[in-house]
């Protein structure tokens, strides 16, 4: 990494920048699809969920697949911020924290669109005052919160030694934002005792986010696979789930790295060389993942026993086959073979493939929730003797909704990144051989 060498230098490269045009347009954009997305809840409010197209066959629509990408692309927070860091992986330092403010903005609304999808919101309550530990809807509830407040926590203690230079050293900003990280920081002044217990505590959060981070999304996939239907009925879910997730989430942090970089012009933090390293990471996450894949559909392709044979029929040549076919051509296979050679993993051209992987993976989502809906293992009502057809598609209300959540979750990333060093200073200062002197958030203005 070829880094500055003094902190003064640091601070100048790595303090947030206020937004240019692209970033004001950006920012407006978020907010005029999440206005949109509020006004199609209010409607939904209003009329309840008539407005959608579900019915009481497929209940589950593209609200939850939405909350199972949340919770899949949030497990990111704990592949670079526990396990590469507890590996001593030290070239993934840089990616930490745009990891864990992805993983803090998508589990929040998680646990936001449930309600969403709920058509009478307020009995939330009857789930906090009358749940039954029997019930993995209750679990769910549980690991959420308790990823959620892990996450944050982990995100915000290794921001203080940052907040208190940005305090002390960031000059030419509003009085409101220098107060914001006055308070923020805690009264952090860089001594060796509150750095010896900043490591420790990250080190503890890193130990104690990665069980909660399987879990998360072991509970989630429990929701389907303790229902019995086609399609759901298995026991490979658990661990299928949170292969999905580390992609997504790695190709998640890849796109971000890649705007930061690019926008910001942090080559000499994001270098090549990390990029390289993350293409190669993404490769073996998702050849794993392809792994479960073929466990997932190779059983009961084979047997194409009831639910089962209908649901696969569907899936590999029927109405999904298009949608099916794409993911794992797009969203899996032209990914791998472009990232086994060293080109495909420069900057930009991994920088598509991690989006093309990030739209595969929302799709693959769908796939996971709805095909199955529409094959119950009782038969639908019959109307003057013939079988009721099963259709579901997604209204405007719902894709409203949907783009809104997704836009909230990015607005809340570009906010961050707007008054959050994205990059650890004090980690890559640490890194460089800077002792903590050099560090202490005392009163010097940065050159110009």
């Amino acid at each position: 990494m070829e880094a500055p060498t003094t902190i003064e230098e640091l601070t100048i490269d790595l303090q947030p920048q206020k937004f240019g045009r692209i970033g004001q347009v950006w920012t407006t954009i978020l907010c005029l699809i999440i206005l949109n997305g509020v006004a199609s809840y209010i409607v939904q409010l209003k009329y309840g969920l008539s407005v959608t197209g579900m019915s009481n066959y497929v209940s589950w629509g593209i609200y939850i697949s939405n909350f199972v990408f949340f919770v899949a692309i949030s497990l990111v927070g704990s592949l670079i911020s526990a396990i590469l860091k507890l590996s001593n992986a030290k070239w993934s330092i840089p990616l930490t924290r745009i990891a864990e403010i992805i993983a803090v903005a998508n589990i929040m609304f998680a646990g936001l669109i449930i309600i969403v999808d709920m058509g009478r919101p307020d009995r939330i309550a009857n789930l906090l005052l009358h749940g039954r530990i029997q019930s993995p809807i209750v679990w769910d509830v549980l690991v959420v919160s308790t990823y959620l407040a892990i996450s944050a926590l982990l995100l915000y203690i290794p921001l203080l030694p940052d907040l208190a230079l940005l305090r002390e050293r960031m000059t030419g900003i509003p009085k409101w934002q220098h107060r914001l990280y006055k308070i923020l920081s805690l009264g952090w002044v860089g001594s060796e005792e509150q750095y010896r217990i900043l490591h420790k505590s990250v080190n503890m959060l890193a130990i104690i986010i990665i069980p909660v981070a399987l879990a998360i999304h072991t509970v989630t996939s429990w929701l389907f696979a303790s229902t019995l239907r086609g399609g759901w009925n298995s026991t490979n879910f658990g661990p299928y789930f949170v292969a999905g997730a580390f992609v997504v989430g790695a190709a998640g942090v890849i796109s971000l790295m890649y705007i930061a970089r690019r926008q910001y012009k942090l080559e000499k933090y994001l270098t090549d060389d990390i990029f390289d390293k993350m293409g190669k990471l993404l490769v073996m996450l998702s050849l794993v993942y392809t792994y479960f894949t073929i466990n997932e559909y190779l059983t009961p392709a084979f047997k194409m026993m009831g639910g089962e044979k209908a649901l696969i029929a569907d899936l590999f040549v029927g109405r999904f086959a298009p949608m099916f076919w794409g993911v794992q051509i797009f969203g899996v296979f032209i990914p791998v073979v472009v990232l086994l050679f060293k080109k495909g993993r420069k900057p930009l051209p991994l920088f598509i493939i991690a989006n093309m992987t990030i739209i595969g993976a929302w799709f693959k989502r769908y796939l996971i929730v709805i095909p199955t809906l529409f094959h119950p293992y009782l038969p639908a009502i019959e109307q003057n003797g013939v079988p009721k057809v099963i259709h579901y598609f997604p209204t405007w209300n719902e894709w409203s909704i949907t783009m809104g959540s997704l836009a909230g979750s990015l607005l809340i990333i570009t906010i961050l990144f707007r008054y959050l060093p994205f990059i650890s200073m004090w980690e890559i200062a640490e890194e460089e051989g800077l002792d903590h002197e050099h560090m202490r958030p005392n009163v010097v203005k940065p050159k110009n």
